[in-house]
């Protein structure tokens, strides 16, 4: 730390210098320099660790501080931190990864960049949820989300034998399948009004919240039919 000050004729300049002795301590020293060459060194103590060092350099800053006026910026300084009010947030790292692999697969091309398809997919990557819900969802992540009436105009194009073909053959391409390679599985949840587990019916959440007993059926369609 270096300060100038006026003496008489001559400029005064202060530094802390720290010195290693003889015996090991750290000395901690403050040097007046004249601009007349003229030198005046101030021994504050010795030390024997980091932090002795650091408090001895903490006083010797107010001793070459003592004496200087404050400047009169005229500006009040607050008495208590004061909180940032936060306006917004969003998942970034989430988005961004999801909106990533959402493009390498070729969902992007393949749906023509709809905007409501993508954020119905993220939506439920997120949590899975019912379309209703997918805008509370996205609002929680930070994404502005389209209307439950914007969605609901395109459920038809969405269920369009061929919307689902430009999907499935994007998913195929991407996994780099054929069509005697191409599996196809989809499952749903089965309730049953029961108070008691039996290892095949076991209450757990699931996208309607309920924690009633269910069991969890799969079906894998075949050439042969249904697995």
């Amino acid at each position: 730390m270096r300060t100038n000050r006026g003496v008489g004729e001559g400029c005064l300049v202060a530094y802390v210098r720290a010195v290693r002795t003889a015996s090991g301590a750290v000395a901690v020293q403050v040097v007046w320099k004249s601009s007349r060459g003229s030198r005046d060194i101030e021994h504050l103590g010795s030390a024997h660790t980091e932090a002795e060092v650091e408090l001895l350099k903490a006083v010797a800053a107010q001793r070459i501080a003592a004496g200087q006026d404050q400047l009169p910026l005229d500006v009040a300084a607050p008495q208590e931190p004061m909180a940032l009010e936060i306006v917004s947030s969003r998942m970034g790292r989430l988005l961004d990864a999801i909106a990533a692999v959402y493009r390498q697969l070729g969902f992007e091309k393949a749906c023509g960049r709809d905007v409501v398809f993508e954020q119905l997919v993220t939506a439920r990557i997120i949590e899975p949820t019912s379309k209703q819900d997918a805008s509370g969802v996205l609002a929680e992540a930070g994404v502005r989300a389209l209307s439950y009436r914007t969605v609901k105009r395109r459920l038809r194009g969405y269920a369009k034998p061929e919307w689902r073909n430009r999907l499935s053959a994007a998913c195929a391409a991407a996994a780099q399948l054929g069509p005697s390679a191409l599996v196809l599985y989809d499952v749903t949840t089965l309730w049953f009004e029961t108070d008691t587990g039996d290892g095949f019916r076991e209450p757990g959440f699931s996208k309607e919240r309920r924690l009633d007993r269910r069991s969890l059926s799969g079906c894998s369609p075949t050439r042969p039919g249904c697995r």
